[in-house]
Formats: structure tokens, C-alpha cells, sequence
């Protein structure tokens, strides 16, 4: 459903990072992370960001217990 790069800056979303620090960690600029961010909205049916971590725990695309970073996540 969701592709491994808008998987990474979902699990940055739930951990409050902004864009210009996604951007920074990942290595993109802060238009790449818009235009994920944007699909991400799209595919879950959101319209903020607080419906988009809503919406992606209801669809199991994040776990409470899964929120921890893993090196090979990064």
C-alpha cells in the first residue's frame, strides 16, 4: 500500500520530526518530503497530520509497539 520511503517518514511523523528535519535525516529536500507526505494523506484518507498517524494505527501501518527506530528501517 505504502511504498518503504513513505513508510520512513511516516514513523518520523509519529515521532514529531518536521519536514526540514525529515528531509535532513533522509537525505532529500523538503519538497520530496511534501509530495510523500501528500500521498500518504492520500492513500490513508487524511486530511491533517493528526488523522494520518490516526488513520495509519487503525490500518496497522503503525504499531504502538513498533515505533522504535531499527537500523535497517533507516
Amino acid at each position: 500500500m505504502i511504498s518503504k520511503r513513505e513508510k520512513q517518514i511516516l514513523h518520523l511523523i509519529a515521532h514529531e520530526y518536521t519536514t526540514p528535519q525529515i528531509a535532513q535525516r533522509l537525505h532529500i529536500s523538503g519538497d520530496t518530503v511534501k509530495s510523500h507526505r501528500k500521498s500518504l494523506f492520500s492513500k490513508v484518507g487524511a486530511k491533517n497530520t493528526a488523522g494520518l498517524i490516526r488513520r495509519a494505527f487503525e490500518t496497522q501501518l503503525l504499531e504502538s509497539n513498533n515505533l522504535n527506530w531499527k537500523d535497517d528501517d533507516r
